[in-house]
């Protein structure tokens, strides 16, 4: 179970949503493990929400006025914490990465957010959204250059991320730009202390990941969990064994993949290919 800890509930609407989940529980006389059991949750869930360190849900804060008797209360606080920079399929995922110690990717398609140049990223955006204003672009690309800046600050993560040859050969907006984001992989791999690179190989035939973005994550504050992520959607996976699972099937993509050290080569050749006129 989270223990409660002492926080200023107006630093953030999530704070505030954690404070007065707490106030409204202990003044039902209920513990977390209590109120856990009556939203169909454990303890240490209801302790994230109230400790902030979570992005409060829509369908448990229902739950929570329901049991606590608040009307209203926890949902309309709900909506305001929600409020994201990120898309919202993806904005829990996003406050998890924001704690996570160790973060495992696998992407089949593109290269992962963390590790995306700003005109690669850019140019992803306005292939997604092709009919969004510039403004909106803009607003995505930052939220994504300012999550990749958090490697390099002290405290970060180790990323450990495993990517697809098709991702490295897959044209984005241009030359430039692919020359560009593969050489910041390949200089990622060769020198970031915290950042490993892998490669699969076309060669390396089918594997359990092989359908979509799959991101594993573990943190000091929580249990691991797993996201995984399609054209517009996107899904937090929580359930113990469920993530299990996924970091098995991890683990059998990480064999299948190049090493290290042998990846290199893979990504120094594709960022040649860019060059060639």
């Amino acid at each position: 179970m989270t223990q409660p800890k002492e926080l200023d509930p107006y630093t953030s609407a999530r704070a505030f949503y954690g404070a007065e989940l707490r106030r409204l529980r202990e003044q039902a006389g209920l513990s977390q493990d209590q109120l856990g059991e009556r939203v169909f949750c454990s303890g240490t869930y209801v302790g994230q929400f109230e400790s902030a360190v979570r992005r409060p849900q829509t369908d448990v804060s229902r739950l929570f006025d329901d049991v606590l008797g608040g009307g209203e209360h926890l949902q309309r606080l709900c909506r305001l914490a929600r409020q994201s920079k990120h898309p919202d399929y993806f904005a829990d995922a996003a406050e998890l990465e924001k704690l996570a110690t160790t973060i495992s990717e696998y992407a089949p398609m593109l290269v992962p957010g963390l590790l995306q140049t700003e005109a690669y990223a850019r140019a992803l955006t306005r292939a997604t959204l092709p009919f969004a204003p510039d403004d909106e672009v803009e607003e995505h690309v930052s939220a994504r250059m300012e999550r990749g800046c958090r490697i390099d600050r002290p405290g970060a993560p180790e990323v450990w991320a495993i990517i697809h040859e098709a991702a490295l050969r897959v044209p984005v907006d241009g030359p430039e730009v692919m020359r560009e984001q593969i050489d910041r992989l390949w200089e990622l791999s060769r020198s970031h202390s915290r950042v490993v690179v892998q490669i699969v190989p076309f060669d390396a035939g089918p594997h359990p990941l092989m359908y979509g973005t799959t991101i594993l994550m573990t943190s000091a504050e929580s249990a691991p969990v797993a996201y995984t992520e399609g054209a517009h959607t996107g899904q937090l996976i929580d359930e113990p064994p469920m993530v299990a699972k996924f970091q098995r099937s991890y683990d059998h993509v990480r064999a299948a993949a190049l090493s290290p050290k042998a990846s290199l080569p893979v990504l120094a050749s594709a960022v040649k290919d860019y060059s060639t006129p």
